[in-house]
């Protein structure tokens, strides 16, 4: 099978859904930037509500918004694609609309504000990567869907640095901070609903996938609850074993946070052609290797103690963000390339569903293990990976390769010939 030797840039976002949909994604994830980080702090200055109700109301928000995710891949598998993307970003628009209208005190509208944020970014990552799989095939589809997670963490730091300078003008801030986000989710659909991209499910099952039923998937799926927590580890897992384990400054936290940013967005798309020339599968496999060799990094530096503990941390981090990295490029990748093209958007549903339980669940099970001590903590997260990773290497294909390259030889594409994006 052939591979990606070079990164072309307007090949990439050609690829990627063109110039209209790249700005939508970048004006899309600048908004979630602005207010993602801070709904919290807004459900407890804003609206002046306590902190455990603020933190239940957001997490039954991201679970219960959960449940759209079989009727998004129904509708997906009926063709629409960037309709479907618009309207993820239209249901946060109401959600913003409802943060903004909720009065003080009001825990139960608040909820549902959340409920309709959480509904949008649930819905969005599997409709995306539907939309970039009809667009493009092969290897250029998966360096596609790495590019846009590059652009998406670009825009998700910018919008959160963009707010954290905001943050000194106190609640009327945030509430400004809201309404932007609204109108840059508004502004997206637009764009987005401008590309008018339509696939046409009854005559692709034959030429641009495997036919029969979905895979079923679920060494895969199982595998990707355990993968997630990778995920959360910079923004959870890290700030509570440096605060309360090691004891250090809250800037180490930061730090890594900034740098986990950073190598993510410079390092997704490179990282995701290097590893073009192997089996995407293998390179799922190997991302849960170097997350559990992370893992038990971090059990090490974290017996150094008090002085050089976090400067070890932060080192061992960076082994994790390239796992992180490894595992991004790979595994929606995989899944667009196992499913038919005609059942692309369930199968998407149902990998979107593994990634929201995990990251549901994970900030639970991390500050859950995390009081009974690092070898409890990292000690398990390096097993149950190196276990997902086990599965995932096993795991059969259902024809993938030969549907790959068949999809590379129709595409004509410079991925096929060897060239790389245009």
């Amino acid at each position: 099978m052939a591979t990606t030797t070079k990164i072309r840039p307007r090949a990439l976002v050609r690829a990627s859904g063109g110039p209209r949909y790249a700005v939508a994604l970048g004006v899309d994830a600048l908004g979630t930037g602005l207010l993602r980080p801070f709904l919290l702090l807004y459900g407890v200055t804003v609206l002046r509500l306590s902190a455990p109700a603020t933190g239940i109301a957001m997490t039954v928000g991201v679970v219960v918004g959960l449940v759209c995710m079989p009727a998004v891949g129904r509708w997906l598998d009926r063709g629409a694609r960037s309709t479907v993307v618009a309207a993820s970003m239209l249901v946060r628009v109401l959600g913003v609309a409802l943060l903004l209208a909720t009065p003080a005190g009001n825990v139960w509208l608040f909820a549902t504000a959340a409920l309709f944020l959480g509904i949008g970014n649930q819905a969005w990552p599997a409709a995306h990567a539907a939309l970039v799989a009809t667009v493009a095939h092969g290897r250029e589809r998966d360096a596609a869907l790495a590019g846009g997670r590059a652009l998406r963490n670009a825009g998700l730091g910018a919008g959160a640095l963009l707010a954290t300078a905001c943050l000194a003008g106190g609640t009327a801030a945030l509430q400004v901070l809201a309404a932007v986000t609204g109108l840059a989710y508004l502004a997206a659909a637009a764009l987005v609903w401008s590309v008018h991209l339509h696939a046409h499910p009854a005559a692709t099952p034959a030429k641009d996938g495997p036919d029969g039923p979905a895979p079923r998937m679920r060494a895969l799926l199982a595998a990707n609850v355990v993968y997630v927590f990778c995920l959360n580890v910079p923004e959870i897992a890290l700030p509570l074993v440096l605060v309360t384990q090691l004891h250090a400054t809250p800037v180490w936290s930061a730090a890594i946070f900034v740098a986990n940013t950073v190598l993510v967005v410079t390092l997704q798309v490179p990282i995701t052609v290097l590893m073009s020339r192997f089996a995407r599968r293998t390179v799922l496999a190997v991302a849960g290797v170097v997350l559990a060799a992370s893992y038990l990094g971090f059990l090490a530096a974290t017996s150094l103690g008090h002085g050089w503990g976090a400067p070890a941390v932060a080192a061992v981090s960076v082994v994790c963000t390239i796992g992180e990295i490894i595992y991004a490029g790979s595994a929606t990748a995989l899944v667009t390339a196992l499913a038919p093209a005609h059942l692309l958007g369930r199968a998407l549903a149902r990998f979107q569903l593994s990634t929201g339980f995990g990251l549901a669940v994970s900030p639970a099970v991390i500050t859950a293990l995390a009081p009974h001590g690092s070898a409890a903590l990292w000690g398990s997260l390096a097993a149950a990976t190196l276990v997902s990773a086990s599965a995932v290497a096993t795991e059969k294909d259902q024809g993938t390769r030969l549907s790959d390259c068949r999809r590379q030889a129709r595409a004509g594409s410079a991925i096929a010939s060897g060239d790389g994006l245009k």
